[in-house]
């Protein structure tokens, strides 16, 4: 069954267009929180391929780490049995390529060694295996822990918090910040040769204000980017479920 899905995968990545993407997995995100951070985007526009352009707002970049959980992950249509359910970190900021904004990817750390494995193998997004612990404290915080297991890097990844909502829900406007932080269609990643993209397709996030604790971050220094210059953006979003499509290499 592994082989199976990994080989849809595969063929999903070597076809499909601009014009007509075919999603070919859904999901439901869960527990998941926004942290954004504003950084200098002279210090951040050399981490980014040159094939995209670095989205800036009054002047400044933004880097966003996404605690998350997925739960009933799998291809469209398959039953329920074969479905998994998974905890990560991305890493990412808000770019465009020709006109299209979407996000780009520094990394993902994923808490689950097959979908790790075969998410890099096929898709070439920067996906690392990780340990994940997610849980409740006493006082109704969703705890998540992150530790990557290829350690490769000067600084070890690691990633910490305690946190849960803290105000009313809402849909961001399309003049806010929160709006320009979190509303995204479309991701980003890059090789040596190319720079992949696909699709996610939701109705708009549920947002609530977040009390946040960050116990420990190493999410932006390992991955070689640039210091915060301030504090930082905090949402919540509880439950929401997509498609996806299969990323997908583009020309040049």
């Amino acid at each position: 069954m592994n082989e199976q899905r990994t080989d849809l995968l595969r063929r999903a990545v070597a076809g499909g267009s601009s014009s007509n993407v075919t999603h070919v997995a859904s999901m439901t995100w869960r527990d998941g929180l926004f942290i954004h951070w504003p950084v200098d985007p002279d210090q951040l526009r050399p981490h980014i391929p040159g094939q995209l352009t670095l989205e800036t707002r009054d002047g400044r970049a933004w880097v966003s780490a996404l605690p998350f959980v997925l739960t009933n992950v799998g291809l469209r249509g398959t039953p329920s049995i074969t479905r998994l359910a998974f905890a990560g970190i991305g890493v990412r900021t808000s770019v465009r390529r020709r006109g299209e904004r979407g996000v780009y990817f520094f990394s993902i750390d994923i808490g689950n060694s097959w979908i790790a494995s075969t998410v890099g193998r096929a898709v070439r997004l920067p996906v690392s295996r990780a340990r994940v612990r997610v849980g409740a404290t006493e006082d109704n915080h969703v705890a998540f822990s992150c530790e990557r297991l290829r350690r490769d890097a000067d600084v070890p990844a690691r990633f910490a918090a305690s946190y849960r909502p803290d105000g009313e829900t809402f849909t961001a406007r399309p003049d806010t910040l929160a709006y320009w932080l979190t509303a995204h269609r479309r991701f980003y990643g890059s090789t040596e040769s190319a720079i992949l993209t696909g699709e996610i397709a939701h109705d708009p996030w549920l947002l609530q204000p977040a009390a946040a604790t960050i116990h420990e971050n190493t999410m932006l220094e390992t991955n070689g980017l640039p210091a915060p210059t301030g504090e930082p953006v905090v949402h919540y979003a509880d439950e929401l479920s997509m498609t996806a499509s299969v990323p997908r290499r583009m020309r040049t």
